[in-house]
């Protein structure tokens, strides 16, 4: 039974190699029909002017057939071309034949070709470029390419579901683009049969590159294509020299080409280029009918240098958001250093971030808070709300290692610091902390010393105490910091709690508009803040100990 059972599966192997090699076949006759249908004449134009063969298909809006099959090689489109036209392409040195089916294609693989960089996409269809260490790499297909993109995503080692796919190109090849295009419709746009044969704009090198590698890498990554937060980028950047030569050429008058901003000029419109709002058909007219652009344009110059690229995968920051608690007077909330030392025992951003990071498996990460109380001020209450940006996470928490991480962080030694509501957000972060950050109210208790007993007078005055406007000027402590400005504030209400045994000391609680210098509220700062609890009790007053116990904002609720 084994054995007929191999058997079985041999056979159903086979068969669906052969229909396989059947419907390729099809494919690449269908392609070699395209072709034909296309004047011979221009193609051969382009080939003997150093356009490469994909950058001919798209031109002549064949993108799809090429796209549709990524395992097509270079000596395959070639020779279909040579079939038509009867010259070499791509430096392909074997003569013109018909050729039959896909295996007398694929035999072309063996073919050795002399690298000639295309002279519009300056190899990058041709899959041609160097490396990061100058190495001059080819692959023969899209799928090799992608296979090259996979191996890189795989060695940084992401998790995801999805990926965007970014490409940069340099503006060298957005130009060279649009002048063979105008040169196709200058020269030929009078035959009969320029109208049914071209597209009404030019396919672009990065859409037609996107289109080409995108299948294939979906399939070796095994995760679909759309928006993502994680992004594969492809950044193609010519060398100095090549850039420097360029720009002497144009001060020369050799070659004089419009500045254009890839990002703010061509915007991409339903998969193709336009420029300023018209697309590069009006464009090419109007360059005409002005005598800018000419014939003198293209061909382009000889290119002897490819593009560099440089492939990176990385992930757009996630932030872990929350409340966060400080019990201790010794611990500032971000890394403290004054004159190579550091201040304080911790910092809530290293505790916090510290921990954190790791279970992302981020490169780095920044501390984000609703503001900030000094470093011997606690926070109390239910907490300031946070934000943890990490940068280029491998792995999104999801909500199980997200409360692993709380507990851990509550769970540590010192007990300086502890954190609630832990939750992984989007950019929405940022709107839950900016939205009524600016009316947001705060309170706080603060320990006061009077130089004389504290009276029932003097508990009713700041109990009466009702949206009160204060002007503080910059206090003088932070002013080598601060702008020296006047600050307009509320007091939304007071109250006083007596301390048994003592009547000079008090807890003051107060409710206060964000911004608020509590400190100089309570003391006056030498008559910069009025009025203040020393003036309207009418003696001195001093603050001795002070703790925020509520940030009132709607993030990070329980």
């Amino acid at each position: 039974m084994a054995t007929t059972g191999a058997a079985a599966d041999g056979i159903n192997e086979e068969a669906r190699f052969s229909s396989s090699v059947e419907a390729d076949n099809d494919d690449l006759k269908l392609l070699r029909d395209s072709v034909r249908a296309v004047p011979a004449q221009p193609l051969k134009d382009l080939l003997s002017n150093g356009v490469c063969v994909r950058c001919i298909f798209r031109l002549f809006s064949l993108h799809e057939q090429i796209c549709s099959r990524p395992s097509l090689v270079t000596p395959i489109l070639s020779t279909i071309l040579r079939e038509v036209t009867g010259c070499e392409g791509d430096g392909t040195s074997s003569s013109p034949r018909e050729t039959k089916d896909l295996n007398d294609l694929e035999s072309l693989r063996e073919v050795k070709e002399e690298i000639k960089v295309c002279s519009v996409c300056l190899g990058i269809l041709q899959f041609l470029y160097n490396d990061d260490n100058g190495t001059l790499v080819k692959k023969d297909s899209a799928s090799d390419f992608a296979a090259a993109m996979e191996e890189v995503v795989k060695q940084e080692g992401h998790q995801s579901d999805s990926f965007s796919l970014e490409v940069s190109l340099p503006q060298d090849v957005v130009e060279n683009e649009q002048a063979v295009w105008l040169y196709i419709q200058e020269k030929y746009s009078s035959e009969s049969w320029f109208l049914e044969k071209l597209p009404s704009e030019c396919f672009a090198t990065k859409d037609f590159l996107k289109l080409s590698v995108t299948n294939p890498l979906e399939t070796l990554l095994g995760i679909k294509c759309n928006v993502s937060s994680f992004r594969v980028r492809l950044t193609y950047t010519l060398s100095d020299a090549s850039t420097r030569d360029r720009h002497i050429k144009e001060k020369n008058g050799f070659c004089k080409r419009r500045k254009t901003d890839d990002s703010d000029n061509f915007k991409k419109d339903g998969g193709f280029h336009r420029v300023e709002g018209h697309d590069l058909t009006r464009k090419s007219s109007t360059a005409l009918e002005d005598g800018r652009v000419g014939l003198s344009k293209f061909p382009l110059e000889k290119v002897n240098q490819c593009c560099s690229l440089n492939f990176q995968c990385y992930r757009t920051s996630v932030y872990v958001g929350g409340r966060y608690l400080k019990y201790s007077r010794n611990v500032s909330q971000t890394r403290w250093i004054i004159d190579d030392e550091r201040m304080g025992e911790a910092s809530i951003e290293e505790i916090v971030g510290g921990n954190i990071l790791p279970m992302c498996q981020g490169d780095t990460y920044k501390f984000h808070a609703a503001g900030r109380e000094d470093i011997d001020v606690r926070m109390l209450g239910t907490g300031r709300p946070f934000l943890v940006e990490i940068q280029n996470a491998r792995q999104v928490p999801s909500d199980a290692l997200v409360k692993d991480i709380e507990n851990k962080i509550n769970s540590l030694e010192s007990k300086f610091v502890k954190v609630k509501n832990l939750k992984v957000l989007g950019n929405q972060g940022w709107e839950l902390m900016r939205e009524g950050e600016a009316e947001k109210q705060k309170q706080y208790a603060a320990l006061v010393w009077i130089p004389r007993p504290l009276n029932d007078d003097d508990v009713q005055t700041l109990a009466s105490v009702r949206d009160m406007q204060i002007l503080q000027k910059t206090p003088i402590r932070v002013l080598h910091r601060r702008s020296p400005l006047e600050r307009e504030k509320t007091i939304h209400w007071m109250r006083i709690e007596r301390i048994a045994g003592s009547s000079q000391y008090f807890l003051l609680h107060l409710c206060t508009q964000a911004g608020t210098y509590i400190k100089e509220f309570v003391h006056g700062d030498l008559g910069r803040t009025h009025p203040s609890i020393g003036s309207i009790l009418k003696c001195r007053a001093e603050i001795l100990q002070l703790d925020v116990t509520d940030v009132k904002m709607d993030c990070f609720q329980a």
